[in-house]
């Protein structure tokens, strides 16, 4: 397997582990997340893909498969009246081919963006994670991250 930053020729890969992703969630969350739709359209896709603020760190076989794949986002908030401007890599989507779980492939992609973190200076990595998706949750503290805080809601 390798892990590096996605071309647009992961494109396709990309967008059927997308579909995974928003499948899960909606159905957790019927209520909030369509099915059967694009979380981006393939111009939003291949901008992000070449921006380098938002990495996409992709894990290939060895045929050129995409197996999973992690969306990054740089944030900080310089000047802030009440946040310190601390450099944050935030995973805004992290996901395996459903049929490849178990397998290891989204420890591997996680301790990759942990590294690319450290060597470019970041002081943390966070991400947020629905509360439907229980494996999510359960991997995620497997991988030693802790809740920073918590979204509540209430259904009207």
């Amino acid at each position: 397997m390798i892990i590096e930053r996605a071309q647009i020729k992961d494109m396709e890969g990309i967008n059927k582990l997308l579909k995974q992703v928003l499948m899960v969630h909606h159905n957790g969350r019927p209520d909030l997340f369509k099915a059967d739709v694009k979380k981006y359209t393939d111009e939003e896709l291949a901008a992000i893909i070449q921006d380098d603020s938002r990495p996409i760190f992709v894990a290939r076989d060895e045929l050129g498969v995409v197996m999973g794949y992690a969306f990054c986002v740089y944030q900080q908030y310089v000047n802030n009246n009440i946040l310190t401007d601390v450099k944050t890599l935030y995973i805004d989507d992290l996901c395996v081919d459903e049929t490849l779980r178990g397998q290891h492939v989204g420890k591997q992609l996680y301790d990759y963006v942990l590294a690319f973190a450290k060597e470019n200076g970041f002081y943390n990595v966070t991400l947020n994670v629905w509360s439907c998706n229980e494996g999510a949750m359960k991997f995620y503290e497997k991988c030693g991250l802790k809740p920073q805080k918590v979204g509540m809601e209430v259904i009207l």
